[in-house]
């Protein structure tokens, strides 16, 4: 029974990430010879100020992104 876990930072609508379950779903039918029932799909999503990369969290990066935009 194929467990698939997808993390990602807050922010995509329920649509995209509606698209993201069907894609994983149908690539884990394709390549993985299992049932479609089998198949579980989780998507946890986190906080951006919750994620960081190099002690910079994704909010701290949104806000010198946008910081830039305005100069």
């Amino acid at each position: 029974m194929p467990q698939v876990v997808v993390t990602l930072a807050e922010g995509r609508t329920p649509q995209q990430i509606r698209a993201l379950i069907h894609e994983v779903h149908t690539a884990v039918l394709r390549t993985v010879d299992t049932r479609p029932e089998y198949i579980r799909v989780v998507v946890q999503e986190v906080p951006r100020t919750h994620w960081a990369t190099g002690d910079v969290t994704l909010d701290d990066m949104d806000a010198a992104r946008a910081a830039e935009e305005l100069r």
